[in-house]
C-alpha cells in the first residue's frame, strides 16, 4: 500500500496504529513518512530542536505486525522541556547547553510504554516563557496556516508540527496555556488535564501551574492519550482522584443536558477584545443551546487588579528553579548574557521576592482560585474565547526587546483567559471552531468541572459532531 505521507500523518492515531497492527503498513513506513515531512518542511517551519532519525527507525524496525499495544508504531514528537533519554533537552535556553539526561521523564516512558516512537524534540521560547514560540537560542517557529504568524507558546514547536502534518500529535505541557494556546492558533485540540492528573516524576512531586498533555487534531485522540498518560507515580505528593472509568469511555458517550455558563469577561484589566473572538464565543453559544444545553450569560469573579503580579510571583519562581537547576548542571551561577533580558528580568525579580513575600501571594492566589471553584460549582462548565486576539505576526512579542516585563505583560492581554484554568486547577480545552476571515484558526475555551475531564470531553466530542473541523487543514500540511 502507498500513501502520500502528508496524508498518512493527517490520519489518526489510533487509526495508524490498526494499520500496522493488522500489517497493511509497517512501523517502519508510519515513521519514514513523519520523518519525510520534517526533512521537507523543518527549513520554512523550524518546529524540531533535534530529529533522532536513526533511533526512531531503529525503535520502528523492531515493531512487528499484531503489537497489541495501542499506538505501536504511531510516530509522535516532545516537546523540549521533558527528558526523552540520549537527546538534548535544552528547554530553549543557552544556560541549558547540550545536556543530554541519562533516563526519560514519566510522560515520555508512559508514551513509549503506548508503542508510540519519538521521532524528535520540538521547540518553546525559551524556559517556556511565553505564548510565542520565538526563542533566541533556536529562532522563530512559524504558523504552517501563515508563515508570518506564530504558532503560540509554550508548545509552539509541537503545535506547528502536528499542524504541518510532520507528525499526527505532539506532547506539551501547560503552565499557563501553553497546549490551549497554540492548540487555537493551529487549528488542534489542546487540553490542559486536571492539577495531578499526570506526574511530574522522576523530578518533582508536584507543580501548582504546570500539567503535561497533547495536541491533536480530534477530540477522541485526546481523550485516548489522556488515558495514556494519567495516573500517579510513586513519590508523587499529590494528585487527582482517578475516574470511575476511561476518560476515552466516558468521552465517548453523548452527555446529558448541562448548565453552561458564557462569558466574555476579561480576567485582565485593560485588556482589548477582538470582535471575531468574542463572536465565536457567543456562536458556540448558540450552538450549545441547539443542542440542547441550558445557557446562560454569566460575569466570573475573575477580574481583580493584582492577578497578574499573583500570577507571575507563581510562575516566575518555577522558572526560576528551572534557571537555577540548569545553572547548577552549568556548575556556575547564572549570568546575564546566559539569557534572553526577558528570562534575566524574571530571575532578578524572582530574587528580590522574599520568602514571606512568595508565601503571601501563593496564600492570595490560592484563595482567589478558591473563590473562582466555588463561584463556578453551579455550572457544569464554562465557555469562554480561546484567545483575545488572532495569532500574532511574528516579532510581535520579542524577548529580547527593551522592555522584557512590559512584554510578559503584554502576552497576558493577548492570552488572557487561559491562565485562570492553571491556577484553578480544573481542566479546560480549547477547540477549532471556526475561522477568521482570512482563513486562520480561531478558537473557543471550554472548561471543566475539578477532575472532571471525561465529561468535558464528552461535551467537546459532541460540539466536534455538531460543527466538525477535520476537513480543515493547514496550506502547509497538504504540500
Amino acid at each position: 500500500m502507498t500513501v502520500a505521507a502528508a496524508e498518512l500523518m493527517l490520519r489518526p492515531a489510533d487509526e495508524l496504529a490498526g494499520l500496522g497492527r493488522s500489517g497493511e503498513l509497517a512501523a517502519r513506513e508510519l515513521v519514514d513518512a513523519s520523518l519525510a515531512r520534517i526533512d521537507a518542511l523543518q527549513p520554512r517551519v523550524n518546529a524540531f530542536v533535534d530529529v533522532d532519525d536513526e533511533g526512531a527507525r531503529a525503535t520502528a524496525a523492531a515493531i512487528a505486525p499484531g503489537d497489541e499495544r495501542p499506538f505501536a508504531g504511531v510516530p509522535i514528537a516532545m516537546k523540549n522541556n521533558r527528558a526523552v533519554a540520549g537527546l538534548r533537552l535544552t528547554t530553549g535556553a543557552t544556560l541549558s547547553g547540550d545536556f543530554r539526561p541519562p533516563r526519560d521523564h514519566n510522560v515520555t516512558r508512559r508514551l513509549r510504554a503506548a508503542g508510540f516512537v519519538i521521532v524528535g524534540t520540538t521547540t518553546l521560547p525559551e524556559w517556556g516563557i511565553l505564548p510565542v514560540t520565538e526563542g533566541r537560542r533556536f529562532g522563530p517557529t512559524r504558523n504552517p496556516w501563515d508563515l508570518a504568524r506564530t504558532p503560540g507558546g509554550s508548545s509552539g514547536g509541537s503545535a506547528a508540527a502536528v499542524a504541518a502534518a510532520m507528525a499526527p500529535l505532539a506532547h506539551g505541557n501547560d503552565g499557563g496555556g501553553s497546549l490551549r494556546i497554540p492548540a487555537a492558533c493551529c487549528g488542534l485540540v489542546g487540553l490542559k488535564p486536571q492539577r495531578g492528573r499526570v506526574s511530574h516524576a522522576p523530578d518533582v512531586g508536584e507543580q501548582f501551574l504546570v500539567t503535561d498533555g497533547v495536541l491533536t487534531r480530534s477530540v477522541r485522540e485526546t481523550a485516548l492519550l489522556l488515558d495514556v498518560l494519567a495516573g500517579p507515580e510513586v513519590g508523587d505528593a499529590s494528585w487527582a482522584p482517578p475516574p470511575p472509568e476511561p476518560f476515552a469511555a466516558t468521552a465517548a458517550r453523548e452527555p446529558r443536558r448541562l448548565r453552561i455558563g458564557v462569558t466574555t469577561l476579561m480576567p485582565l484589566l485593560k485588556t482589548d477584545l477582538h470582535p471575531a473572538c468574542a463572536r465565536a464565543a457567543h456562536d458556540a453559544a448558540r450552538l450549545l443551546e441547539g443542542l440542547g444545553h441550558e445557557i446562560e450569560e454569566v460575569q466570573p469573579p475573575w477580574q481583580q487588579p493584582a492577578l497578574l503580579e499573583l500570577f507571575t510571583h507563581a510562575f516566575g519562581p518555577a522558572i526560576c528553579a528551572s534557571i537555577a537547576n540548569a545553572a547548577l548542571l552549568a556548575g556556575r551561577a547564572p549570568r546575564e548574557e546566559d539569557m534572553e533580558p526577558l528570562s534575566w528580568a524574571l530571575w532578578r525579580l524572582c530574587n528580590a521576592i522574599t520568602a514571606v513575600q512568595a508565601t503571601v501571594a501563593s496564600y492570595r492566589l490560592q484563595a482567589f482560585a478558591r473563590a473562582v471553584t466555588t463561584w463556578a460549582a453551579r455550572y457544569d462548565a464554562l465557555l469562554t474565547p480561546a484567545l483575545a486576539q488572532p495569532p500574532l505576526p511574528v516579532g510581535e512579542l520579542d524577548p529580547c526587546g527593551p522592555d522584557p516585563l512590559g512584554t510578559f505583560e503584554r502576552s497576558g492581554h493577548f492570552t488572557p483567559y487561559t491562565a485562570i484554568s492553571n491556577v484553578t486547577g480544573a481542566p479546560a480545552v480549547s477547540l477549532p471552531l471556526y475561522t477568521y476571515d482570512d482563513g486562520l484558526p480561531l478558537a473557543v475555551q471550554l472548561i471543566g468541572r475539578p477532575a472532571q475531564e471525561g465529561a468535558l470531553l464528552a461535551l467537546a466530542a459532541q460540539v466536534e459532531a455538531a460543527a466538525p473541523w477535520a476537513h480543515r487543514a493547514a496550506p502547509l500540511a497538504l504540500d
